[in-house]
């Protein structure tokens, strides 16, 4: 089944609103684990306006408990690749490092990696992770993805790439529907057959998300935050998890060959 990450940055932003620890994004964390949600997604902007780099070692400190009682359970930490924030991961050892190419004050993540432009750069960034056990996932966006592209990405070598959803979710329902997954799809093809493994995210909600999987059904994991959390607020956040959990395991009986874990 596609695991779900909870993004929890909004969590932490309203936390921040109040300024103490109010709603701690650790007991958030906590419950959604509990819920059966497979991990946990934090992307610490510059300005720390919500996550906040002390609220790293907190959340790594609860993922590696539930380890012992569920093994996959894993913790992703997004952001640009600053020399801060790379520092701050390598010492953290986080199951997943999410790079986007942010500039600092951006108020989400919006595009993807140009691969061709900074491809030495990714590489130094994806092998210093990599040797510290950190599989990297690099942010894409298949309307911007071309052979050159292909061949930069497959030099700089990370395990996954993220899909960037936000054209996915502005067309869903809408005539352009079917064309505009048909460029995920043949990206997502051209990824798996040279071993890039895929995540998905952006503003993928419980009435998208199952097209999504059921079309490609090889995404590993989809990080899921704003949506969620605003579903959150009106259905309650057990309700809201076991909601996508029954989507994502829906999808999962629907393509039974299509993967093994």
């Amino acid at each position: 089944m596609t695991h779900l990450s909870v993004n929890l940055n909004k969590v932490a932003l309203l936390r921040n609103s109040r300024g103490k620890n109010h709603p701690a994004p650790e007991i958030f964390g906590e419950k959604i684990l509990a819920w059966g949600a497979m991990g946990l997604t934090l992307h610490p902007r510059p300005d720390q306006r919500h996550a906040k780099y002390s609220d790293l070692p907190v959340l790594q400190g609860l993922v590696q408990n539930w380890k012992t009682k569920r093994p996959e359970v894993e913790f992703n930490v997004e952001g640009y690749p600053s020399e801060d924030f790379l520092e701050k991961v390598l010492s953290l050892k986080p199951d997943q490092c999410t790079l986007v190419p942010d500039p600092p004050e951006a108020l989400t993540s919006d595009a993807g990696w140009d691969f061709q432009k900074h491809e030495s750069f990714l590489k130094e960034v994806t092998v210093r992770l990599q040797e510290q056990g950190i599989r990297v996932s690099l942010f894409l966006d298949p309307f911007e993805f071309t052979p050159s592209q292909l061949e930069a990405l497959r030099k700089i070598s990370p395990e996954r790439i993220e899909f960037y959803t936000e054209a996915f979710a502005e067309n869903f329902g809408t005539e352009k529907q079917q064309t505009c997954l048909e460029t995920y799809r043949k990206v997502a093809h051209q990824l798996t057959e040279v071993g890039i493994e895929l995540n998905a995210g952006h503003d993928l909600n419980q009435k998208n998300l199952s097209l999504l999987i059921q079309a490609i059904p090889q995404i590993k994991e989809v990080s899921i935050g704003h949506a969620l959390i605003e579903e959150a607020l009106w259905e309650g956040f057990e309700t809201t998890i076991k909601n996508y959990l029954k989507i994502l395991s829906s999808c999962d009986l629907a393509n039974p060959n299509e993967k093994s874990s």
